[in-house]
C-alpha cells in the first residue's frame, strides 16, 4: 500500500527534524545527561514538528540502546513504539477526548509501573480542547506525577491554556519552517524517490505551506501524482492559484475609476457562478498582494506567487497610492462581514466596487486621504496643473505727468504676479499700520493712528477669518473672539476694545497664524495692523490760535493796558 510523503519520510530522530534545532539540541542533551521534566509543553503552528519531536523524546527516554540522546529505531522497544503496539506510550487526542472521566482515567492507570518501558508516557495532542473539568483534574498529577510517569502536551493555541497548566510543564516553543530548510527536506526527497522538482517549483510549495513542514510535503505529494516532473505550473493547478486575471482586471478598473466596466466584470463573473464571498476574499487578498509590494522591497520573500504573476503585482501597484490600497482592503474587509448577512449578495458587492471605483462616493476619513494622496501623486507627475489665482487689477492713480510728459494713465500697468498684492495708492493722509512686530523682528510699517476719514472699509470677511483661527490657534481666537477688522489696501486692521490684543499679536508665530487665517478665508495675502482711532482735533483756526491772545484779551477786559509785540 503506498504511504504518502510526510508519514514516510517522518522524522526518527531529532537531527532529522527540520528547522528546530534551538529544540532539539535541548531535548537530546536532556535525555544524555538523564536530567528529564515530568511533563512538557510543545507549542507552535500546524505541521512544524510538535507531535513528532514528541514521538521521538518517547523512544529516547525508553531506548534499550540510545545514540548521543536519540533512540537507536532498532531495539525492540523503539519498534513497538513506532507500530503503536507498545502500550506504555499512550497517544490521546484531546479534541474527542477531553471530558473528567478521561482524564480520570488516565490518573488512574498513571499510578501502576509501566509494563515493559523505563517510563509511561502521555502524549496529548491538541490539549487546549480539554474541558475546565479535565483541566482541573490534571491538575494535582501533572504537577506531583509518578517517577515513571510523562506528560507530553501538545497545542497550537497555547493561549488557550490555563496559567496553572504552563506553570508546571517545560515549554517548548516551535517556529514556522523557514523555506531554504524545506527546499533542502523536499529536494532529498525528490532524490530519493527519482521525480524532478524545478527550483521555481519548490520555492512556490514552501511558500505556499506557511511554515509546515507537513503542508509542503503533502502538496508535493499531489504534485507527482499528475507529473513526475514538477513545474510551476503543476503546483499552480493542483494549490488552485490559477486563473487571477478577473482580479487584475477588477483592480485596473478600479484604478482607471471606470465604475461600468467594474460592474460589468461583475456580472460576467455572477453569471459564471462566482460566489460573491470567494470574490470579495479573492479581491481583498489581490489589494493585501499590492501593499506588500508597495512597501516591501523583496516582496517575493513574502508573497506566494509565480514571478510572472509578480511582474503585474508591481507594474498594477503603480497605479495606486498606498492610501488607495489601504483603503481599498478596508472596504472590501467591511463588506466581507456585510456579506454574510446580506439579503442580496450580488448588490453588496456591486456596491462595493461602486465604492471603490469612485472616489467621490466616499465620506469617511480614509476616503477622503485616498482623494487627497491621489490629488498629490497627480501634481508630483505634472499630470494635474491647478489653476492661479487671478491676478490683482493694478492700483488706480490720477493722471500726474513726470518729466517725460507722460501721464500715469498712458504708462503701462505691471501685473502683480499671484498672492501679492499690489501696493495702496499714495494719498495725502498718513498711512496705517503695523503696531507690533513679527517674530521675524521686521516692521511693516510704522504704526500710525487711523481714523474711519482715512478711506477704511469694514472687512466682510473677518467671521470667517475668526472660524478658520479657531482651527489654528483657540486661545488666540479667544482674545479676537469680539474684534472686528477694517481693509485698507493691502492692510488688515483690527479693532478689538480687549486691551491684550497688541500683546497676543506679538507673542511667537499668532501673527503668523492670524495672516495664515485670513489667507484660508480669502485667498489673499495681507499685512496686520492695530486699528487705533486718532483724537478729535480742534477746527484749524482754533490750533492755529496762541494761547497769549486769550490772556491779552482778558486783561483788556479789566481795563489794563496791554501791548504784544
Amino acid at each position: 500500500m503506498y504511504q504518502v510523503l510526510y508519514r514516510k519520510y517522518r522524522p526518527k530522530v531529532f537531527s532529522d527534524v527540520v528547522g528546530q534545532d534551538h529544540i532539539t539540541r535541548t531535548l537530546e542533551s536532556e535525555v544524555q545527561k538523564g536530567k528529564l521534566s515530568h511533563a512538557y509543553l510543545f507549542t507552535g503552528s500546524r505541521g512544524t514538528g510538535k507531535t513528532t519531536c514528541a514521538k521521538i523524546l518517547a523512544k529516547a527516554v525508553n531506548c534499550l540502546n540510545p545514540q548521543n540522546g536519540n533512540p537507536c529505531n532498532e531495539c525492540e522497544v523503539c519498534r513497538r513504539i513506532d507500530s503503536g503496539a507498545n502500550l506504555d506510550v499512550v497517544e490521546i487526542d484531546a479534541a474527542s477526548n477531553n471530558g473528567v472521566d478521561n482524564i480520570r482515567d488516565i490518573r488512574d492507570e498513571s499510578g501502576f509501573a509501566p509494563a515493559e518501558c523505563r517510563f509511561r508516557v502521555y502524549i496529548i495532542d491538541e490539549v487546549h480542547m480539554l474541558s475546565i473539568g479535565a483541566f482541573n483534574a490534571l491538575l494535582k498529577t501533572l504537577e506531583e506525577p509518578p517517577g515513571h510517569v510523562m506528560f507530553i502536551l501538545a497545542t497550537t493555541e497555547v493561549h488557550k491554556l490555563p496559567v496553572t497548566i504552563l506553570s508546571r510543564c517545560q515549554r517548548f516553543d516551535f517556529r514556522r519552517v523557514d523555506v531554504k530548510d524545506m527546499l533542502r527536506r523536499m529536494n532529498f526527497i525528490a532524490e530519493t524517490e527519482g521525480f524532478t522538482l524545478d527550483e521555481d517549483a519548490a520555492v512556490l510549495i514552501a511558500r505556499l505551506a506557511d511554515g509546515g513542514m507537513r503542508d509542503a510535503l503533502s502538496t508535493l505529494d499531489q504534485c507527482i501524482s499528475v507529473d513526475s516532473h514538477v513545474t510551476t505550473d503543476v503546483v499552480c493547478s493542483v494549490a488552485g492559484i490559477a486563473g487571477k486575471d478577473h482580479l487584475f482586471s477588477l483592480a485596473q478598473n478600479i484604478a482607471e475609476n471606470n465604475s461600468a466596466a467594474a460592474v460589468e466584470k461583475l456580472s460576467e463573473l455572477y453569471a459564471a457562478s462566482c460566489d460573491m464571498e470567494r470574490l470579495c476574499a479573492d479581491l481583498t487578498s489581490h489589494f493585501r498582494n499590492l501593499m506588500i509590494v508597495k512597501t516591501v522591497k523583496n516582496a517575493e520573500n513574502i508573497l506566494v506567487c509565480t514571478s510572472q504573476e509578480l511582474e503585474s503585482y508591481k507594474s498594477q501597484s503603480a497605479l495606486f497610492t498606498l492610501e488607495g490600497i489601504l483603503y481599498s482592503i478596508d472596504l472590501l474587509q467591511n463588506a466581507s462581514a456585510e456579506l454574510k448577512r446580506s439579503v442580496n449578495r450580488r448588490i453588496e458587492m456591486e456596491m462595493t466596487l461602486l465604492r471603490l471605483a469612485s472616489p467621490s462616493l466616499g465620506s469617511s476619513n480614509a476616503a477622503l486621504l485616498r482623494r487627497i494622496a491621489a490629488l498629490e501623486l497627480a501634481l508630483k507627475s505634472g499630470s494635474f496643473v491647478p489653476q492661479s489665482l487671478p491676478s490683482q487689477p493694478p492700483a488706480e492713480k490720477l493722471p500726474e505727468a513726470d518729466g517725460s510728459g507722460r501721464t500715469e494713465s498712458e504708462k503701462t500697468s505691471e501685473v502683480t504676479p499671484p498672492f501679492t498684492v499690489a501696493a495702496p495708492p499714495a494719498a495725502e493722509t498718513e498711512q496705517p499700520s503695523l503696531s507690533f512686530e513679527e517674530p521675524a523682528a521686521a516692521k511693516d510699517a510704522p504704526t500710525e493712528p487711523v481714523s474711519d476719514s482715512d478711506g477704511l472699509s469694514p472687512f466682510a470677511d473677518w467671521p470667517q477669518v475668526l472660524n478658520e483661527l479657531m482651527q489654528i490657534n483657540p486661545p488666540l481666537w479667544g482674545v479676537l473672539n469680539n474684534s472686528t477688522a477694517f481693509e485698507n489696501g493691502e492692510f488688515i486692521l483690527i479693532r478689538s476694545d480687549n486691551p491684550t490684543v497688541p500683546s497676543f499679536i506679538k507673542t511667537g508665530t499668532n501673527g503668523r497664524d492670524v495672516k495664515e487665517a485670513i489667507f484660508r478665508a480669502t485667498g489673499k495675502k495681507y499685512r496686520l495692523g492695530i486699528y487705533n482711532p486718532k483724537p478729535a482735533q480742534d477746527s484749524p483756526a482754533e490750533k492755529q490760535r496762541d494761547p497769549l491772545e486769550d490772556l491779552v484779551k482778558k486783561a483788556r477786559g479789566l481795563g489794563v493796558n496791554v501791548s504784544v509785540e
